[in-house]
């Protein structure tokens, strides 16, 4: 895979039809953006990270190492494109801004950061490796508003039966709740006690893509996934991107988040500079 800036491929543009299902359900699915050459381009370069192999020199933050962690849970690896130009280009590739652009009705979006994500097959062991139902907006208070977007790259083909996401439509217009956890094992006594709006109903919908393909969704959408059954592992990438209108919120418990620390001192400001690189500007765009 080249690490050339590509071109915007308009073919996976969303139409109007399309943005307007973003906007009443919260997520939307793209055809494949990225090729079969670049996808084996792209596994190999997760592998090496696992194996602390970092082209740039650079660690990632909270990274899963090779002969170190549990080989049955799941691997998050926040940020790393700081350390390989493929994975970077994944990160900051200008047809998932293009399409994030339109979705949030924005005429620039930033990277907020990236989560290399691997899901074991089954093997020995009780792990599940589910990823709790919730919001990503939950963990990123450091941010005023909700105004971000989350593009999941599929580096391998997702189902149920390898632990796809499931989304839960229109959950993007009941604000921020309370339940939300990343690492809850337990996602169906999870889904019992979430505290939903009355006259909501909690509905799930399975977003089963190819390899290649970007699903995106709004960072107030409830989501999860549930284990891999499967002898392979489920391989993806996070790509949290933002609107160039997002602004840093400081506060004690939005400060907890690593992103703070390139913003101390500037409350109120719109997030910028080198640690959020810009995907899509449209023309005129500041």
């Amino acid at each position: 895979m080249t690490t050339e800036r590509k071109q915007v491929n308009d073919v996976c543009l969303p139409t109007e039809a399309d943005v307007e299902f973003f906007d009443r359900n919260g997520y939307w699915v793209s055809p494949a953006v990225f090729s079969e050459q670049e996808l084996a381009a792209i596994r190999d370069r997760q592998d090496r990270i696992y194996r602390a192999e970092f082209e740039t020199g650079r660690a990632p933050i909270c990274n899963w190492l090779e002969g170190v962690d549990n080989p049955r849970a799941l691997r998050k690896t926040d940020n790393s494109h700081w350390s390989d130009a493929v994975l970077r280009g994944v990160a900051t590739d200008p047809t998932i801004g293009a399409i994030a652009g339109r979705l949030m009705h924005a005429d620039t979006i930033r990277l907020w950061h990236d989560q290399l994500l691997y899901k074991p097959g089954r093997g020995p062991g009780r792990e599940t490796a589910n990823v709790g139902w919730h919001q990503d907006f939950s963990y990123w208070q450091c941010a005023k508003e909700p105004t971000l977007i989350t593009a999941w790259v599929a580096f391998t083909d997702v189902d149920l039966s390898n632990g796809c996401m499931q989304m839960v439509p229109r959950s993007h217009q009941w604000g921020l709740l309370k339940m939300s956890d990343f690492f809850e094992q337990n996602i169906e006594q999870q889904r019992a006690d979430m505290d939903i709006p009355e006259q909501e109903q909690f509905t799930t919908v399975p977003i089963v893509m190819k390899a290649g393909q970007v699903s995106f969704h709004h960072a107030l959408t409830i989501h999860g996934s549930g284990p891999n059954a499967t002898d392979d592992a489920r391989r993806s990438m996070a790509v949290h991107l933002m609107t160039g209108e997002t602004r840093y919120a400081q506060s004690q418990r939005g400060d907890l988040h690593f992103n703070a620390r390139f913003m101390q001192g500037r409350d109120g400001e719109i997030f910028d500079g080198d640690a959020f690189p810009v995907l899509y500007g449209a023309p005129g765009a500041k």
